[in-house]
């Protein structure tokens, strides 16, 4: 996410450059994008919950699906950037969801076509191998990268990544299901997944939380692949699960459906509620989310 000032924080020389790192300029990373608000955050944890539409992308146009199959078309995500930056939307995630599945990179034309589009914190996942996929995409204009398969791969790579872009530049997204039948026995009984849900590992999703946490991640989307665009609600247990073990922000992802669904997930623990599909058909507004969470109790901005 932005810092607001443009020398508060540090990027790498470009790929193939050797060197210290340099300030970001406003030329790597547009200063009028918004920070949260200096009550936003305390102690690490978040006050103000934030509303965060998500934009599945294949191949360059939003999708949604159920249990990330059966994918449907859902519209261009540059005009729908455009449209949540004017509903005040808090942030925006884009998740390229077949990148890593067909092992090839996030497109960075439509991350910067997005980019160009918003005045709101940007974060981006899908096909980040490593640093030098992370530099791009912050160039290409994200304030934040999303990283999953690779991580699973060499965990060392989220100490890298916040070594050298900062804890704030770097999120864990976990896609945690429950452990099927006949499958790795973890000791949450969640259990984390990769290449979009297509691949269980046998790893413990809240053991996986903890340590990506004493790595230096800044923060965590947790998705559950059981509930993922099922519009049943989101899994409370499993985020009640993750927030006891740790202490950075955790995004809720995976079930939304309506407008009293949300409240739950942030008295389960979420410090953000993203969806996509509720958002992206219409069903739902932003404004209609955070207005039932005020009337809730909770903080929003």
């Amino acid at each position: 996410m932005s810092t607001g000032a443009a020398s508060s924080r540090e990027i790498a020389a470009p790929c193939g450059l050797r060197g210290p790192p340099r300030p970001i300029t406003e030329a790597d990373h547009r200063s009028r994008r918004t920070a949260p608000s200096a009550d936003t955050y305390a102690g690490g944890m978040a006050v103000a919950v934030r509303v965060i539409p998500c934009l599945d992308v294949d191949e360059g146009r939003v999708v949604k699906g159920v249990n990330f199959t059966g994918l449907v078309d859902a519209g261009d995500p540059v005009e729908l950037a455009r449209r949540y930056d004017g509903e005040w939307a808090d942030e925006l995630t884009f998740l390229d969801v077949t990148a890593s599945s067909a092992d090839r990179e996030t497109t960075y034309d439509v991350v910067r076509g997005t980019a160009d589009q918003v005045f709101i914190p940007l974060t981006v996942g899908g096909g980040v191998r490593g640093p030098e996929d992370m530099d791009r995409l912050l160039r290409a204009g994200a304030d934040k990268v999303s990283l999953n398969t690779a991580a699973i791969a060499d965990p060392e790579l989220l100490r890298t990544a916040s070594r050298r872009f900062g804890a704030q530049c770097v999120v864990l997204s976990v896609d945690a299901r429950r452990v099927p039948s006949g499958g790795t026995a973890t000791a949450s009984g969640f259990e984390v997944t990769t290449h979009g849900g297509r691949r269980g590992t046998g790893i413990c999703a809240v053991e996986w939380a903890v340590r990506a946490e004493r790595l230096g991640v800044g923060e965590i989307l947790l998705n559950s692949m059981d509930a993922d665009g099922t519009k049943a609600g989101f899994d409370l247990e499993m985020i009640r699960a993750v927030r006891a073990a740790v202490r950075v922000p955790l995004i809720a992802s995976g079930g939304a459906g309506e407008v009293g669904h949300f409240a739950p997930a942030v008295h389960a623990g979420a410090d953000a509620v993203l969806a996509a599909s509720v958002f992206h058909f219409g069903e739902l507004t932003i404004g209609q989310v955070k207005n039932a969470m005020r009337a809730e109790g909770i903080t929003v901005r």
